[in-house]
C-alpha cells in the first residue's frame, strides 16, 4: 500500500487563532486577584497590564454590587470603541440590571458562579459579540421590556409599569418619612441620583412635589 504518498501531501496546518486580550477592573485587589488567576491559566486570554487596559478587546468589571462609581466606570468603557464589557457581580440591586445594560454590558456573571470555565466562556462571547445573562436576569429584563412596551402604547395608563423597582422603592422610602441622605445610603446611590430619580418621577406623572407622587402612588397600587 503507497502509505507514504498521503503522508507527504499534510495540509497545511491553521494558524493559531490570536488570544483575546482582557482588562480587569475591580477595586478590591483580592476581587482582580482572583479572577486573574482563573484566567491567567487560559492559553485563550491574554490579560493586559493595568496601564494597556483600555487597548483589551474585552474589559471585565468585578464588583460587589453595583452603585455610582461602578457606573461611571461602565459608562467610561461603554464609549471605548476598542473594547466590550462584562460585569462579574454579587448582587444586582432592585434597578440595577437595567442600569448596567444601559451603560453598555455585553454580559453578565454572578460572582459565584465565575469558575474558570464560567469566566472563559464569558470572555469568548464577549469577544463574538454575543450577549450573556442568566436564566433569572433575562427573565427580568424581558419583562421589563414588556412593561415598557405597554406604557408606550399607554402612555396615560396607572400600572405597576408605571414606576421602575428603583422608582418604586425610593418613593416607598419617602412614604416612610425617609429624606434624601436616607435613601441615598439605603440604596447605595449618591444623593444627586436620588434627587434626580424623584424629580423624573414627578415630571413624568406631572405632579406636584414628592408628597404628590407618595399620594398617587398609593392611590394607584403603585407602592
Amino acid at each position: 500500500m503507497p502509505t507514504q504518498a498521503w503522508t507527504t501531501r499534510s495540509a497545511p496546518r491553521p494558524e493559531r487563532p490570536e488570544r483575546v486580550t482582557v482588562g480587569v477592573y475591580a477595586a478590591d485587589p483580592v476581587l482582580r486577584l482572583g479572577v486573574v488567576q482563573q484566567l491567567r491559566q487560559r492559553p485563550e486570554v491574554d490579560l493586559v497590564a493595568d496601564l494597556d487596559a483600555e487597548l483589551a478587546e474585552v474589559s471585565l468589571v468585578v464588583v460587589d454590587h453595583v452603585d455610582d462609581e461602578v457606573a461611571a466606570l461602565l459608562d467610561k468603557l461603554r464609549h471605548n470603541s476598542r473594547t466590550r464589557t462584562g460585569l462579574v457581580v454579587a448582587t444586582l440591586g432592585p434597578g440595577s440590571l437595567q442600569r448596567v445594560i444601559e451603560c453598555g454590558v455585553a454580559a453578565v456573571l454572578r460572582r459565584a458562579e465565575a469558575d474558570q470555565d464560567q469566566l472563559l466562556r464569558l470572555v469568548m462571547a464577549i469577544a463574538n459579540g454575543e450577549g450573556v445573562l442568566p436564566g433569572d436576569l433575562l427573565g427580568k429584563l424581558l419583562t421589563h421590556v414588556g412593561s415598557l412596551q405597554r406604557s408606550a402604547l399607554d402612555p396615560r395608563g396607572v400600572s405597576l409599569s408605571t414606576l421602575t423597582a428603583r422608582e418604586a422603592d425610593m418613593l416607598r422610602m419617602v412614604s416612610e418619612g425617609l429624606d434624601t441622605t436616607e435613601i441615598a445610603r439605603k440604596t447605595a446611590y449618591s444623593e444627586r441620583t436620588v434627587k434626580n430619580v424623584l424629580h423624573e418621577i414627578i415630571t413624568r406623572l406631572q405632579l406636584r412635589n414628592r408628597a404628590h407622587a407618595v399620594g398617587y402612588a398609593l392611590r394607584n397600587g403603585l407602592i
